[in-house]
């Protein structure tokens, strides 16, 4: 383990090159599925709405994503164009759009799935692979500050 002199200066530093490094596999791992790390979140996100009875406006999507509500239109638009969602009327609110999955998107997303736990598990071996307790106390500790930045007021 790293002494705390041979560590960089912020833990933000730190979490900022991790996402940008975990970004690039993503986007990587996905492209052969024809996905990026953010249409990955918006169908992965829509299937699980969907599994769970859901037909989810894209403002329901941006909620449940955490992905901002302008960023989830672009995407369920290029989304549309490459044949995996459907975007409608929602017939009980004219102002919404109503997002599902085309069986082109199913079938993209459930192999993406697979393909995002590999990665996972590659990522998370230096820690003892993702089921490790290192590795679920690493996850326990990004839950922790994902609620404390939740609560605070945006700026």
């Amino acid at each position: 383990m790293a002494e705390q002199a041979d560590l960089p200066p912020g833990s933000g530093y730190l979490l900022w090159h991790l996402s940008l490094r975990w970004r690039v596999a993503m986007d990587r791992a996905l492209s052969p599925l024809g996905l990026t790390h953010a249409q990955y979140a918006v169908v992965a996100s829509l299937h699980s709405m969907e599994k769970g009875g859901d037909k989810p406006s894209q403002r329901q999507l941006a909620d449940y994503s955490g992905l901002e509500p302008m960023y989830v239109s672009r995407l369920a638009r290029a989304l549309e164009t490459a044949g995996m969602v459907e975007r409608r009327h929602n017939p009980s609110d004219p102002r919404a759009v109503q997002l599902s999955l085309t069986p082109k998107g199913t079938a993209t997303v459930e192999t993406a799935v697979n393909t995002v736990r590999d990665l996972e598990d590659h990522q998370m071996r230096p820690l003892g692979g993702k089921d490790s307790p290192e590795s679920l106390a690493m996850r326990r500790t990004l839950v922790t500050l994902l609620d404390h930045a939740r609560s605070l007021p945006a700026h």
